[in-house]
């Protein structure tokens, strides 16, 4: 934060004299990549004056940032919206020991857009579309339509077949932060505070393909949601047992079978009706993943 002795030097000059771990050359190449905030998220330039009170954001960069095991697809790109595939363990924002390898920052340096920003979340085991604003100020009202439950989601996801489940259904239930690990949630009684509309498209042997519906988005919810049908999604590492907790090392052979699969909305600038979809597949569905699998369609009624 700037001090009021600081009026009148630049961005660069605070940073140089108040992090002086990296040389002023260095912060200068920071700078000019983008790498430095505002409070609103905006990139400073190197000459931009200091305001007394004002905050300063800069991405870290981390010696020992782990190697994306696969590179994100871009779906889509015009002047209002990038829409890209993420692919498994990429986090959409800088977090933890993940910062130069988030998906964010990732295309604003592939792309040259400084101010590109998520207009939404996907989980960093989630894989498939996350949607981002081009210009700064669109960010809140492409927002809204996730928060207003104006876009359409439609999620794939591999977990065990029960025969006796009987498909489709909406599934609705309480969801609250697990009162011992903050890291996974939890179905709670209560009234209901999030819902997904579900069916099953194939089967895998002993495995399924299903085709999920969020209307409201929960942490976890959709993960949550089929566990508590007896169908944990494969290579869950949180449900129904935690086998790694936040920091361990990924599963390279064993990623989470969840793809956000299509979004679709009515564009607020535009007014085009705007639909995406992912280029990705899951790998259990495609028979890729020990033990293999083999897909069988089957109808959409009850079983």
């Amino acid at each position: 934060m700037a001090q009021p002795g600081d009026a009148g030097a630049s961005v660069l000059d605070l940073l140089a004299a108040r992090l002086p771990a990296l040389s002023r050359a260095d912060w200068a190449e920071r700078l000019h990549g983008g790498e430095v905030l505002n409070a609103d998220g905006d990139p400073l330039a190197a000459d931009a004056p200091c305001r007394p009170g004002q905050r300063l954001y800069y991405y870290r960069r981390l010696d020992d940032e782990p190697e994306p095991l696969n590179t994100e697809r871009i779906v889509f790109q015009d002047d209002w919206l990038v829409v890209a595939d993420k692919p498994h363990f990429m986090p959409v924002t800088p977090s933890g020991r993940f910062v130069q390898r988030s998906l964010l920052v990732r295309l604003k340096r592939r792309l040259g857009l400084p101010d590109l920003s998520p207009v939404h979340r996907i989980d960093r085991e989630t894989a498939g579309l996350v949607v981002f604003a081009v210009q700064p100020h669109t960010r809140d009202a492409y927002q809204a339509l996730f928060r207003d439950r104006r876009v359409q989601k439609v999620y794939e996801a591999v977990a065990p077949h029960r025969a006796d489940l009987a498909l489709p259904r909406t599934h609705r239930s309480r969801l609250e932060p697990d009162a011992e690990r903050f890291f996974i949630s939890r179905e709670v009684p209560g009234e209901p505070n999030s819902e997904t509309h579900i069916e099953r498209t194939a089967v895998f042997g002993a495995h399924a393909l299903y085709l999920l519906q969020p209307v409201t988005g929960r942490r976890h919810q959709l993960r949550l949601h089929l566990h508590a049908l007896g169908v944990p999604i494969l290579g869950d590492g949180f449900y129904p047992t935690v086998l790694r907790g936040p920091g361990a090392p990924d599963d390279a052979e064993r990623p989470l079978q969840l793809l956000a699969r299509a979004l679709m909305f009515d564009d607020p600038f535009t007014g085009a009706a705007r639909r995406f979809e992912s280029t990705l597949t899951l790998a259990a569905s495609q028979g890729r993943w020990p033990g293999g699998c083999a897909a069988v369609s089957v109808p959409q009624a009850p079983a």
